[in-house]
């Protein structure tokens, strides 16, 4: 073989070895894939078949159409509960959102570095319980007999049990503050938690009011943790099924006690639908706050 042969194979080879070396190098990605593959993608596509399907005598039969879609938007009772939890989530969210934000500025900027951690631990206790336990947890407070209807009878405002408490749209929206106040308040937390805090001062030296300085100055930086906080809040709700299960009552259900009754009838195919129009909404949002999801800038990096 001739010098100038061996010449050519040399760079062959070198990229040969490299183009091993970058595949080999993603070979501990391999179980994440295969995991993401039998976990999710391979569901996903089960349930989007389900979706064009037909149920006949309680058996699916793969026959490709479009009824369950045109079935659910021809319900009026079903748009409803559709929007019925848009408009829980939009105002659960907001009101998380809202009590999150002065906390997490209060805790970041005018609480001590040492109490800060022990006041943290407070919001995730309620974690350390089952889901379940607190959500049952508020029977006992918004009940007949609950704490709250005691109270009222206690102060003489009331005479008898109030039994307005439960079983309605306003405890569902109240239950899930509670149980997402602590995303949005940890999220925010840590994209304000490393602000800049003499751009306020300076900004309320040149005569900005406090209020003006936060929404001119502080917002505006923060805004990847307050899109990611609502996020965070807003898509699990969209999906919740046992709080309006259990103190929303007939008065209280959303989209997910519907997707569970579809189930429950053996109405397979409706179900999937109903779950492929709520992924597709959620997938939907995240692309329209794609450009605000920074990882990096959402936590204050």
């Amino acid at each position: 073989m001739s010098a100038s042969a061996e010449t050519a194979e040399q760079p062959q080879a070198v990229r040969a070895h490299r183009r091993g070396a970058g595949i080999a190098s993603y070979g501990g990605f391999i179980p994440a894939i295969v995991l993401f593959g039998l976990f999710f993608l391979v569901p996903l596509a089960i349930i989007v078949c389900y979706s064009f399907w037909e149920t006949i005598d309680y058996s699916v039969v793969h026959h490709w159409t479009l009824d369950n879609y045109r079935y659910f938007f021809s319900v009026s009772a079903y748009v409803t509960t559709m929007w019925s939890t848009l408009w829980v989530a939009i105002v659960a969210t907001a009101i998380a959102i809202g009590l999150a934000f002065p906390f997490a500025y209060w805790l970041s900027r005018y609480v001590p570095q040492w109490l800060r951690l022990p006041l943290l631990v407070l919001v995730i206790v309620p974690f350390w319980t089952s889901y379940l336990l607190r959500v049952y947890s508020w029977l006992t407070i918004l009940g007949e007999k609950g704490v709250l209807n005691r109270f009222l009878q206690w102060a003489g405002i009331t005479h008898h049990p109030l039994g307005v408490f439960l079983y309605d749209r306003p405890a569902v929206i109240l239950v899930l503050i509670y149980l997402y106040f602590p995303f949005g308040a940890l999220t925010l937390y840590s994209s304000i938690e490393r602000f800049d805090w003499n751009q306020l001062r300076a900004a309320m030296d040149l005569g900005a009011s406090p209020l003006k300085a936060i929404f001119r100055i502080l917002v505006p930086q923060i805004m990847p943790g307050i899109v990611t906080a609502v996020i965070f809040v807003f898509i699990p709700i969209l999906g919740e099924y046992l709080t309006p299960q259990i103190v929303g009552g007939t008065g209280g259900v959303m989209i997910g006690n519907l997707i569970v009754n579809f189930f429950q009838a053996a109405e397979y195919t409706r179900g999937a639908a109903v779950s492929l129009l709520i992924a597709l909404f959620i997938v939907g949002l995240l692309a329209l706050f794609r450009k605000s999801l920074s990882t990096a800038d959402a936590y204050g990096a």
